[in-house]
This record gives structure tokens, sequence and C-alpha cells, in this order.
């Protein structure tokens, strides 16, 4: 009999693309989340808070591998500290979590709750599999809509990221669910490493926008961080290989100029 895996945000960007996945491997997958769903097709919806850690026990039933997807802003680390209590408790065999490159070289609090959080896992007494990856072309693309409103556009200067598709995390994401623990797996980031002006560009140009801009310069550590390159790919990293471009001319067609 095939094991169960349990997946948290299995309804996010990447967990859309990994259950799929997993069933289609001829797993049966429970999806935790805070408002669960409809179940069906071998997929299973419970609910469960991972930030107060309430009813991980009911959630964690039965699984015999946990892939971590669930994050947010804030209290990613208290959230992957409660998970791997219960998985432990639960005797999981396999907790395999999704970080952020650099998540050990970038000095701003939400990146150092990325790195608590792998140490959450790390620390758990459960066999695990960790892979940072860099932002997926959606986040980027949500990130760059949102700044777009503004009447000028605030550009930090030597900000480069290196954006991978959701599809291509999920991909290696799955192989990594339906293997053996592997510890800390080398990094996957997209084809092309872009500075944020450039990506800015593209993005006015395919939406047909007009933006001032304003460049600026990240203060402090975490500034020199950035424009060393500290949240890019370590050397080795793999490679996705659908573009930026590729994305955004799908996501982003053509618009008259605003």
């Amino acid at each position: 009999m095939n094991r169960q895996i349990l997946v948290t945000g299995g309804t996010g960007t990447i967990g859309r693309h990994v259950v799929p996945l997993l069933r289609a491997a001829g797993h049966p997958v429970r999806v935790l989340s805070r408002r669960g769903g409809r179940s069906g097709d071998g997929v299973t919806h419970v609910t469960a808070d991972l930030l107060g850690g309430a009813d991980l026990g009911p959630a964690l039933r039965g699984v015999s591998t946990v892939l971590h997807l669930a994050g947010g802003a804030k209290g990613d680390d208290r959230a992957t500290a409660h998970l791997a209590r219960a998985a432990h408790r639960a005797g999981v065999a396999h907790l395999v979590h999704i970080s952020v490159t650099g998540a050990d070289r970038v000095p701003l609090a939400w990146i150092r709750s990325k790195l608590d959080a792998e140490r959450a896992v790390t620390d758990s007494g459960v066999p695990w599999t960790v892979l940072r990856a860099a932002q997926v072309h959606d986040l980027v693309l949500t990130m760059l809509t949102a700044t777009a409103r503004l009447p000028v556009v605030p550009v930090p200067g030597g900000l480069r990221l290196q954006p991978v598709d959701a599809a291509e995390v999920a991909a290696r994401l799955a192989e990594l669910t339906l293997g053996a623990p592997a510890g800390l797996v080398p990094d996957l980031a997209g084809p092309d490493t872009h500075g944020i002006g450039e990506l800015l560009t593209g993005y006015l140009t395919a939406t047909g926008k007009r933006r001032a801009r304003l460049p600026v310069r990240i203060p402090g550590r975490a500034g020199r961080a950035y424009r060393d390159g500290a949240n890019l790919a370590r050397p080795g990293a793999a490679r996705g290989v659908r573009t930026w471009a590729d994305f955004l001319a799908e996501r982003a067609p053509s618009r008259p100029v605003t």
C-alpha cells in the first residue's frame, strides 16, 4: 500500500502543482489548511492551526511523509516548530521542507525566521530533506504588480533575483518527497539572474504601463548582503528551464499604455 502523504500549503502556488504529482505517483494525499476544502480523488482535506499548534495530532495520524509548503510573512519558525514536534510524536518517517535561497546569509528578520524554520526541521528527530528555492515567478509578478500601482516606483540598487517556475519547484519537491531523506539538497533557481530594474522594465513593457522610477539604496548589512548576491543560489544549484520572459508573456499580455 502506498504511503499517506500530508502536504501543508497544498492549495497554494506550489501546492496546486505538487499535489497532482503525488497523486499521479499513486499516493493518497492529505492537504492541511486552516479552512479545509473539498475532498475527492485520493485527496483529503484536513484543518489545523500551524501557528497555534492545535489539531496537528489528528491531521498527522497514519501519515508517513510530510511535505511542508505553508508559509507567510510572519511566524514561519513557530509554525514549522509546531509541525516538526507533532511529526516526531506521530512517528513520521520523512519531513520535507521548502526554504529560500540565502536563508543562512541575508540578515533580515523574515529571512532569519526561514532559517529558524529549517533548524526546527533538522532538530526535530524526524529524518528530513530541505530544499532552498528562489522566488517563484508568481511571487515576483505579484511584487511588481503591487509596486507598479505607485506613480513613482522605487528600484533598489544591486538587488538581483533568479525567478523560477512554480511547476518546476513542485516537480523537484515531488521527487524529494517520494525519495529517501536527503538532508540539505542543492538550491533550485531559475535559468537567469535579473536585476530588479530589468524585471520592472519587462513588466511595464508587457503590461503597457509607464512609471517614473526612483533609485533607492538598501541600507545597512542587509543592503550589503543583497548587493553581494547573498540571496542568490549557491554555486552548484539546480536550474529551472522556464524563463521569466516566457512566464511574463503568458501571464501579463500587452495592454494599451497607461
